[in-house]
């Protein structure tokens, strides 16, 4: 019997330590993450590259959940001196530049491709087109009639709850939908209810006394999108049906505006809203922060938005809320590690002849 119990304490002796060598294995690989990747931090940002240092900054610094990374191992006034750069001034928009009969209308059933060279092969209204550039992927969704484009908004839920984009656009009994403007998420803890600008939702302003922000974007009752906005005073003298804010502008009246350099912005997902000169409206995601897309920059915003034809183009809510959803299900991968985030607004399609 004792030499039962001597056999057992020994078994036991022998699997804690064999735990004991797990557990040292364990937090021995773990430090040494760490330590490669404050080394690599640390090269990033105290190497000889400025670039790469900028870049790196501003593309944690975009998301609150990991933004701390770049305090790690630059100081606060180095921090600031690198995402405080002003932004170009944004002129007022010219309403005579988007022309809404100047699109082609072939009455034969063949469908045959617009002035940019894309077509409607399902006759829906809407194009879905594929984008790709270095280190992205993403997609454009061209939607031909501007006047079936609205702000999605839970009114009754502002201040309390925010919607997916999924919700927003069954709301709508819509067929598409992209996320809109941004929202108050301090350390990344907001629930997407409270709006950091003002939203306009069918002609009514919420949370008005929010402003316009670096970048507010709206649609008139003639369908012209906006971007040039300055005020909140110019929602109502422009007439505005639907808005929300985020930015920077990225297109003005057919001209790039200047985010002060390609490295305005990091590496991230990100969204857009803009409109063609035959009143199209185009709309903009990009996946980012995954092996096979890392992301994209205002500047790859801009280039993306030229090439499809804009005459005005404004940046949205990026990172884990950029997303876009269509025909009942999403149709980009979502950045965000807890899931798909709540939002107060969206900008929603809808069916056609529900406008």
């Amino acid at each position: 019997m004792e030499e039962m119990k001597n056999t057992g304490s020994c078994h036991g002796k022998n699997a804690l330590k064999y735990l004991l060598r797990i557990l040292g294995v364990f937090f021995l690989t773990v430090a040494l993450i760490v330590a490669f990747l404050y080394s690599a931090m640390l090269l990033v940002c105290r190497g000889p590259s400025e670039s790469a240092r900028d870049l790196f900054v501003l593309s944690v610094r975009e998301t609150s959940a990991i933004g701390f990374l770049a305090n790690l191992v630059l100081s606060d006034a180095e921090i600031e001196e690198i995402v405080s750069r002003p932004q170009g001034k944004v002129q007022e928009t010219d309403t005579s530049l988007i022309d809404m009969n100047s699109g082609s209308h072939d009455d034969s059933s063949e469908p045959k491709a617009d002035e940019w060279g894309y077509v409607d092969d399902d006759g829906d209204g809407i194009i879905i087109v594929p984008v790709a550039g270095e280190g992205y992927i993403g997609k454009m969704m061209i939607v031909l009639d501007p006047s079936r484009v609205i702000v999605g908004c839970a009114p009754e839920l502002l201040g309390t709850s925010g919607c997916t984009v999924e919700e927003f656009a069954l709301r709508e009994d819509a067929v598409a939908a992209i996320n809109g403007g941004g929202f108050m998420d301090l350390n990344g803890g907001g629930n997407g209810s409270i709006p950091d600008t003002c939203i306009v939702s069918r002609g009514q302003v919420y949370y008005g006394g929010s402003g316009v922000g670096p970048g507010f974007v709206g649609i008139d009752s003639n369908y012209i999108l906006h971007v040039g906005f300055t005020s909140s005073e110019q929602i109502e003298e422009w007439d505005i049906q639907e808005g929300v804010g985020y930015g920077p502008v990225l297109v003005a009246n057919g001209e790039p505006q200047d985010t002060s350099g390609a490295l305005v912005s990091g590496l991230n997902p990100r969204t857009a809203i803009g409109q063609r000169s035959d009143g199209a409206i185009l709309m903009l995601v990009i996946d980012g922060r995954q092996p096979s897309s890392i992301g994209a920059t205002y500047t790859d915003e801009v280039d993306i938005m030229l090439k499809f034809g804009a005459v005005n183009a404004c940046n949205l809510d990026g990172g884990s809320s950029s997303l876009m959803w269509y025909n009942g299900e999403y149709i980009n991968n979502c950045a965000s590690v807890i899931g798909i985030r709540d939002i107060p607004s969206s900008f929603v399609v809808l069916k056609e002849g529900r406008s």
